[in-house]
C-alpha cells in the first residue's frame, strides 16, 4: 500500500480508503439468528482492507447501521490501526449536530472522531445554513475543542462553484467529492484543494465513474491489456488525489482495485495510451454527436440534466454499458440535490441549450434519444 499526506491534517493516509456503506443491513428486516454472519462479514471485510494496509475507514451516521458495525470491528482489530472518519447532515442544526456527533462516538464506541464531514455541502444554501449561528459546523468546531474530533471536512456531489466556496470559508481539512475519468467537472476543485493543501478523497469512482468493477466487453477490449479499473484510478492519483474510497461489501471486492497499486500507482506509457484509446472510441463511435460534457449548456431552464444524460449517451453507445446507464438515468428526479435534475422528457425545445454547446450537439434529439434507450423504474439511493 501507498501513503500520502491528508493535506494540513498531519495524518499519513492509505491511497485507497475502505468506504463502508455497503457492509451494512436492515436491522428490523433482518431475523436476530442472521446478524451474527453479517456482522462476521462486516469484520472480515475491514479486516481484509486492513491486510491490504488501509488505514482510514469512512462511514457516516445516515449508512443505516455501518457505525455499529466499524465499531464491532475496531473492538476486536485495535481502534488505533484504523483512521475513523464519519458523516453529519450538514443541514442539521446545532443541537441536532452535537447529538449525530454524541451517537456516533456511541455507536463505534470511541472518545473521538478523526476526521468529521459535514454530510452532503451540495448547494449554495446548505453551505451558508451549515455556517450559520444555528448551523452544523459550529457544533462540528466545539466538538474539536472538546477534544472529540480533530479534523473537521465536508462532503459534496456538487459541481466545483459550491466545492470551492466550502473550501474558501477556511473551516476546512478536508473534501470527498465526485471526480472521475467519465466526469472531469470537478477537475478546478480538485486543483483549488491541492493550492490550498486540502485532503482530497474521492467518492464512488467505480460506481458511478461506470461500474468499472465489471466492464463491458466492448471497454475491456478498448483498454486491452489494461484494467479500465486500474487505468482510471491511475489517472486519479496522478491528478493529485489523497484517496479512493473502495466501498467493498465483502473481503473479496478489494481485489479489482489493487492493480492500481503496480508502478507506484503512476500510469506507464503503453496505459496512457490504453487510456487515450477510450477517448478515441467514443470520437471514432459518436463522430460529431460526442459529447465533451464541458458543461457550458447550463443550466437549462426546465432543470433537465443534460451532460449527465449526454454523459451516459457516450458510454451506452461506444460500449453497450446500459445497466450502468439505466442505473444512473432512473435516479434522476429521486435524489434530491445528491444527483439533481430532470430528465430529457421535460425539455421542452426551447433552443437556449444548442448555442452554448462548443460542439454543436443537437440536444434535444440526443437526450430524448437517450430517455427512450434508458428509460425504466426509478431508482434510489442507498443512504444519504
Amino acid at each position: 500500500m501507498l501513503y500520502r499526506p491528508y493535506g494540513k491534517t498531519g495524518i499519513e493516509m492509505s491511497i485507497f480508503t475502505f468506504g463502508a456503506m455497503r457492509i451494512t443491513f436492515n436491522e428490523s428486516k433482518t431475523l436476530r439468528a442472521d446478524w451474527s454472519d453479517k456482522e462476521a462479514n462486516a469484520v472480515a471485510t475491514i479486516k481484509r482492507a486492513l491486510e491490504l494496509g488501509i488505514n482510514h475507514i469512512d462511514t457516516a451516521r445516515g449508512y443505516d447501521n455501518s457505525e455499529r458495525l466499524v465499531g464491532v470491528a475496531m473492538r476486536e482489530l485495535g481502534r488505533e490501526k484504523f483512521i475513523l472518519t464519519t458523516k453529519a447532515m450538514a443541514d442539521l442544526s446545532y443541537d441536532e449536530t452535537s447529538k449525530s456527533i454524541e451517537e456516533s462516538l456511541r455507536q463505534m464506541g470511541i472518545d473521538r472522531i478523526d476526521i468529521l464531514d459535514l454530510h452532503g455541502i451540495n448547494t449554495f444554501d446548505t453551505l451558508k445554513n451549515s455556517l450559520g449561528k444555528n448551523g452544523s459546523l459550529r457544533a462540528a468546531i466545539e466538538a474539536q475543542k472538546k477534544g472529540l474530533v480533530s479534523h473537521i471536512g465536508f462532503s459534496s456531489h456538487a459541481g466545483p462553484d459550491v466545492i470551492i466556496a466550502g473550501m474558501e470559508t477556511g473551516y476546512f481539512s478536508a473534501i470527498s467529492i465526485l471526480y472521475w475519468w467519465t466526469n472531469q467537472r470537478n477537475s478546478a476543485a480538485i486543483q483549488k484543494a491541492r493550492d490550498m493543501d486540502i485532503g482530497i478523497l474521492i467518492l464512488s469512482a467505480a460506481e458511478k465513474g461506470g461500474l468499472l468493477f465489471k466492464p463491458t466487453d466492448s471497454l475491456l477490449k478498448a483498454c486491452a491489456p489494461f484494467s479500465p479499473l486500474a487505468l482510471t484510478h491511475k489517472w486519479l492519483f496522478e491528478r493529485g488525489v489523497t484517496t479512493i474510497a473502495i466501498g467493498a461489501s465483502n473481503p473479496g471486492e478489494f481485489d479489482a482495485h489493487l492493480p492500481a497499486l503496480q508502478n507506484n500507482a503512476t500510469l506507464t506509457t503503453e496505459e496512457s495510451l490504453a487510456l487515450e484509446s477510450w477517448t478515441n472510441k467514443e470520437i471514432e463511435k459518436l463522430g460529431k454527436d460526442r459529447c465533451a460534457i464541458c458543461y457550458k449548456c447550463m443550466p437549462c431552464p426546465e432543470g433537465v440534466n443534460i451532460p449527465e444524460i449526454l454523459r451516459l449517451r457516450n458510454l451506452c453507445q461506444t460500449f453497450d454499458m446500459i445497466e450502468f446507464g439505466i442505473m444512473r438515468y432512473n435516479l434522476l428526479e429521486h435524489a434530491d440535490d445528491w444527483f439533481p435534475g430532470n430528465k430529457a422528457d421535460k425539455c421542452t425545445r426551447c433552443g437556449k441549450c444548442e448555442p452554448l454547446c462548443p460542439s454543436g450537439l443537437g440536444i434535444p434529439d440526443l437526450i430524448s434519444q437517450t430517455h427512450s434507450l434508458l428509460l425504466s423504474q426509478p431508482k434510489s439511493r442507498l443512504w444519504k
